[in-house]
């Protein structure tokens, strides 16, 4: 089976659907949060959280969100917007599954995409909406001459 940078080096079109599985950990919130200087207490702190009414402390909205980054970095997607709906709390050790797919390609490669994100129980915890450029004919010989290459910048291989 191909992956996902094979999948866009060989051409997307609406219609194709791509599915990542995470597990985020104490070690991914306190990563986050250094990058993006987020220490809400709500990530961090059991009576915060559960004075917001929360369980347990929560995962950073926008590290879960950034499922579809890594999804449109293996395709080699240009992000031109992004929008999203926070449906419920993911908490530390939940597995998320992110299925995004291509609802349209336009002229020049512009696409929209649609993502939806579920938990273990198959709860709807967050739903997106992309839009940008998939790779056009350019982009797509250097993909496959990356790959042939090994792929040197792709964590995934």
């Amino acid at each position: 089976m191909a992956t996902m940078r094979e999948r866009a080096a060989q051409g997307l079109k609406a219609g194709d659907t791509f599915t990542l599985t995470r597990t985020f950990s104490e070690e991914d919130v306190e990563a986050f949060a250094r990058v993006s200087r987020d220490y809400n207490p709500v990530h961090f702190d059991l009576r915060y959280a559960g004075a917001k009414g929360f369980e347990a402390p929560v995962c950073h909205g926008l590290l879960v969100a950034s499922m579809v980054t890594e999804v449109g970095g293996q395709l080699g997607w240009l992000a031109s917007g992004m929008r999203f709906r926070f449906r419920r709390p993911v908490y530390l050790g939940e597995t998320i599954v992110c299925e995004l797919t291509i609802v349209e390609i336009g002229v020049r490669g512009r696409a929209r995409a649609e993502a939806r994100f579920t938990n273990d129980l198959g709860q709807v915890v967050l739903e997106s909406e992309v839009t940008g450029y998939v790779p056009g004919s350019e982009e797509k010989i250097v993909l496959n001459a990356m790959i042939e290459e090994g792929d040197p910048t792709n964590a995934i291989r």
